[in-house]
């Protein structure tokens, strides 16, 4: 069991899908960028700082969960694309993006309990390629509301899937959990997701 410091749906199907037992728990933090940080360092220390955040939370109710935190940033021409402020902010990213490459950074982080606890962390760089989206295309996409709360305006998972014409890099990672770092995390705490497996096959028997 692990607390996963993250709010998101999509990072905790995905630990649904290996088998990790986890609590949802969110602690809020400052996610402004710091003057002169790159794209890489920013995720990375928002990742550690979301555990931290939420480490702090569970030990004042004396909790030893380890915490497993995430961050992913779009990336283009070495500019974050955030979440939209609005359609017409939606937009203009989409625009962007068309018909070009950009990165996805994602930064997972996973922190121990107490004063000596462990602190880990790694940061995966996947390039995403979009085919032309006519106006009339990114338009209709915003009015099925997917774009609206997701870092450059779309969701791999989703209805951008058809804009995509060719990804280098991890697809769990864009959706915002790279599963085999986080699985790479977890063993260095001691945690085995495959151990759980026996466990769930003989459950559904």
């Amino acid at each position: 069991m692990i607390f996963l410091g993250s709010a998101s749906p999509r990072r905790a199907e995905l630990l649904s899908q290996i088998g990790v037992a986890y609590k949802v728990a969110v602690a809020d933090i400052d996610e402004t960028p710091c003057l002169g940080e790159t794209a890489e360092l920013y995720v990375l220390r928002m990742a550690l700082e979301k555990a931290d955040a939420v480490l702090a939370q569970a030990e004042v109710g004396f909790s030893t969960l380890p915490v497993l935190a995430a961050d992913t940033s779009v990336v283009l021409d070495g500019e974050i694309l955030g979440k939209p402020r609005d359609q017409a902010e939606a937009m203009a990213m989409l625009a962007r993006l068309s018909g070009r490459t950009h990165l996805v950074l994602t930064a997972v982080a996973l922190v121990g309990p107490g004063a000596e606890g462990a602190r880990a962390s790694r940061l995966i760089v996947n390039k995403v390629r979009f085919r032309p989206i006519s106006e009339a295309e990114r338009l209709a996409y915003w009015l099925t509301g997917e774009p609206q709360d997701k870092a450059g305006a779309y969701a791999i998972q989703g209805r951008a899937a058809v804009f995509i014409e060719h990804l280098e890099g991890s697809f769990s990672a864009v959706m915002g959990l790279p599963l085999f770092e986080a699985t790479e995390l977890l063993a260095e705490f001691g945690i085995n997701v495959c151990d759980s497996w026996g466990e769930w096959a003989r459950a559904d028997n």
